[in-house]
């Protein structure tokens, strides 16, 4: 792990459709002069421990040639061509922490029914409304006849007015001779309609819960149409299973479009089914990736080590038509404001159904956990594991521990994903193990208060997502949405590391928040190190590419409080602008 002096040196979602200021394909990038200079705002570089600006930038081909005082580039350099900032602020452009690219795409295509100001899902009624508005339109139309379901992506039980789910009678009414399926926010439950417990065999009280899943029922035993984890993953796939070429062109195109609008030039897909990633690389060999788009198969799925020993995974992570394979993704708990999160302790109030000594439950047995580790660090592979309950951290440690003293993996870069309730023991524990985290303290805008009034309650919710105490453990830390999660919003995501502010205006964990300027190394030089790309990406140094970031204002000096106002004013890979705000 990379050491520091104070800090460190650095399926299945929602998300809205792109805005009209993205490009829509190749042929529109522009692109700039062979050689560029940039000057006229605040360059911040993000090399070092604090803020250091340059007057000037100049970039030939793909890579940065100069960074330095205006003077002595205009002498240097006297054919460039010349871009004023006009005081906007230049950054490194944004590499996503964790986030589901293709699933950003998936969910652009349906019906959107987040909670309020990002959707219209206030209660059931305006679900119901928006589901049955989308399926009489022509997306809607197209949608229903390429997956077979009626598809909704996004709500919040924890927003609802009912504080609850919608059950199979509730969906009953957008449709009684089509399957209904809905999506919860977090990707970790979902509803589906009676015809869509029909179709799937799950009518009776005497169906048997999934493997790693689980039916919730009515008084008499039946199901009632509301799947946790394996259950509604089953269900997801089978809808998504009717992808084809078509479908995955489009989702590559649109997630595309709204990473490069919110400043992330590097994507993840961060658990990718094996005919996905099939389906991004037959977009990025017909040349229409212009992101770099990193993707991590879930190692579970049939198929997943035959890519990941193939062409597209190397130790020197490099890239085919700007895509290749990061690692391996693995799960092991649920979603803690879902209530399916693997805890040691027991939830603040318990999800209907469970008693109140309920801690979640875990995805798979330590046996398979330890096998899954272990194969990714004899086959040397980067590991994403997604560990939301201090419980399924635990397990995750253990397996690290014992797959390191098997296959002395030195450089693993092994990654703790959401991290949401990890105690302190296990940060000083992860360090030693060289372990890093990307976490998600977003959560404390989307659902602090949910966490505070029935997840975990205080003090266990103020200490989610604990960057500060990362950070000085010396873990490499990066922040991130886990799009369609929430929006792939950089400057949302960025207030939330620095101000950990909830819906109603409370600061959760204030000890916790991280200065601006360590906000953006989350999301530029600590990210890119994630990455194995530190040499490439994530500072605005000599030799490394030229991918820029523009925003209308400098994160660093306004008010902390006005950072999630800010907007990308234009996004530059390798010298091109891939987006322009209008």
């Amino acid at each position: 792990m990379k050491k520091i002096l104070f800090s460190l040196l650095g399926i299945l979602l929602l998300a809205s459709s792109c805005k009209e200021g993205a490009k829509t394909d190749k042929e529109t990038l522009s692109s700039s002069a062979e050689t560029t200079l940039y000057f006229g705002g605040d360059i911040i570089t993000m090399e070092g421990e604090e803020a250091q600006y340059a007057e000037a930038v100049v970039r030939k081909g793909d890579h940065i040639v100069f960074v330095g005082a205006l003077d002595d580039a205009k002498k240097q350099f006297k054919d460039a061509d010349h871009y004023n900032l006009n005081g906007a602020t230049m950054l490194p452009a944004f590499l996503d922490g964790h986030g589901h690219m293709y699933m950003v795409g998936i969910a652009s295509m349906l019906a959107n029914i987040l909670p309020p100001p990002d959707g219209p899902g206030a209660d059931f009624n305006s679900i119901v409304k928006a589901l049955n508005e989308f399926k009489d339109t022509e997306d809607g139309k197209w949608c229903v006849n390429k997956f077979g379901w009626i598809i909704g992506n996004g709500y919040d039980d924890s927003q609802l007015t009912e504080k609850d789910h919608p059950k199979a009678t509730d969906l009953d009414k957008v449709s009684s001779d089509f399957p209904v399926v809905v999506m919860h926010q977090s990707g970790h439950l979902g509803s589906i309609n009676s015809k869509g417990l029909e179709l799937m065999g799950w009518a009776s009280k005497d169906t048997p819960n999934p493997k790693e899943g689980k039916l919730r029922r009515n008084p008499d035993g039946t199901p009632n149409g509301v799947l946790e984890e394996n259950a509604f993953f089953t269900v997801l796939g089978k809808v998504l299973g009717n992808t084809d070429d078509e479908v995955n062109a489009k989702a590559v195109k649109l997630g595309q479009l709204q990473y490069a609008e919110n400043g992330y030039l590097t994507a993840q897909e961060g658990r990718t089914a094996p005919s996905q990633v099939k389906g991004i690389i037959k977009e990025a060999n017909a040349g229409n990736l212009y992101i770099d788009v990193v993707s991590y198969p879930d190692m579970r799925m049939a198929g997943a080590y035959d890519l990941l020993k193939g062409e597209y995974y190397t130790n020197e992570h490099t890239y085919i038509n700007n895509f290749r394979l990061g690692g391996a993704k693995l799960t092991l708990d649920g979603s803690p404001q879902g209530k399916t999160a693997w805890l040691t302790q027991h939830y603040h109030r318990p999800p209907q159904g469970e008693n109140a000594d309920y801690k979640g439950f875990p995805i798979m047995d330590d046996e398979a956990a330890n096998q899954s580790v272990a194969d990714a660090f004899e086959n040397k592979w980067q590991l994403l594991c997604h560990t939301n309950g201090d419980a399924a951290i635990d397990q995750y440690l253990n397996a690290i521990e014992k797959a390191q003293v098997q296959y002395n993996y030195d450089d693993h870069r092994t990654v703790i994903i959401h991290g949401q309730t990890i105690r302190k023991d296990q940060i000083e524990r992860a360090a030693k193990l060289n372990v890093d985290a990307s976490l998600f303290p977003m959560h404390t805008f989307y659902w602090g208060d949910w966490h505070v009034e029935s997840v975990l309650g205080h003090p266990r919710a103020d200490y989610i997502s604990p960057m500060k105490d990362a950070l000085m453990a010396g873990l490499n830390i990066t922040s991130h949405h886990d799009a369609p999660v929430t929006f792939p919003n950089a400057m949302r995501v960025l207030d939330a590391t620095v101000n950990r502010v909830t819906r109603s205006g409370k600061i959760l964990g204030p000890d916790q928040r991280l200065s601006a300027f360590d906000g953006l190394r989350t999301l530029t030089t600590w990210a890119a190190y994630q990455y194995f790309e530190e040499d490439t990406k994530g500072t605005i140094s000599t030799n490394k590419y030229a991918d820029f970031v523009i925003l209308d204002k400098n994160p660093i000096i306004i008010d902390p409080l006005e950072i999630h106002d800010i907007k990308i004013l234009e996004s530059i890979r390798r010298g091109k602008s891939v987006y322009k705000r209008k």
